[in-house]
């Protein structure tokens, strides 16, 4: 309820008035049945546009941290994140990686929609980082098919490390869906798995635009941030 309230009476027609977003490839989107939606990620409100701009229900598996605030801010992240459906997930690897993946096969076995971001975190400079091998897992194990997302220009609306959002048009634009059939019962295979989340980020790129970095931008961050100190 508060997913449908949040999406057609408060935000969806507010953030359509001051954002003008804009879909292409929307039919690309099943109307019924499981799928992975596999964006890459520029921005916070990533997961704020997408769902609302989409016709069905959208289920992010976000950073533990959005549940886990204090204070008003805190409870307020927190309920919004709750409110729509997204789902927390410990991202410290190992074990924790073994329940995400549980997680989101949990989601597309009730026939949902599941949005992943493929680089694992948000990109420090607007380029395209190389994917992290967990979504060929989800993607072999659950037999579903994966609609590469790209969302274009939401860096600008709200810049790493800016807490308030500028208004800026942004964009969406949905592919075809991707096949993996062939490789059915190969997703304990280390070279496919690389090999079909290699071809995701792939037409990531096609259809976003981005520079390709073929380093992982958590490992990007940590660099920077050891700079800096």
């Amino acid at each position: 309820m508060a997913y449908f309230i949040l999406k057609t009476l408060v935000l969806g027609p507010l953030l359509k008035l001051l954002f003008r977003p804009w879909v292409r490839g929307a039919e690309n989107i099943p109307s019924n049945g499981a799928a992975i939606l596999a964006s890459n990620h520029l921005s916070f409100s990533d997961s704020i546009f997408l769902p609302l701009s989409v016709r069905r229900p959208v289920v992010f598996l976000a950073k533990s941290e959005y549940f886990t605030g204090k204070g008003i801010k805190g409870a307020l992240v927190r309920w919004f994140f709750k409110s729509t459906g997204q789902l927390p997930i410990d991202r410290s690897g190992g074990k924790a990686s073994e329940a995400s993946l549980n997680t989101g096969l949990g989601v597309l076995a009730q026939g949902l929609v599941l949005g992943i971001y493929p680089e694992g975190t948000r990109s420090p400079d607007g380029r395209l980082y190389r994917g992290r091998t967990g979504i060929a897992r989800m993607v072999l194990e659950a037999k579903v098919p994966v609609i590469p997302v790209a969302m274009i220009d939401t860096e600008k609306v709200q810049p790493i490390g800016k807490r308030l959002p500028r208004i800026r048009r942004v964009g969406i634009v949905i592919g075809e869906p991707l096949d993996f059939s062939r490789f059915d019962g190969m997703e304990g295979d280390r070279v496919v798995l690389r090999a079909v989340t290699d071809e995701i980020m792939y037409e990531l790129k096609k259809l976003s635009g981005q520079e390709y970095v073929d380093l992982y931008a958590s490992s990007v961050k940590e660099k920077r941030a050891k700079l800096a100190r």
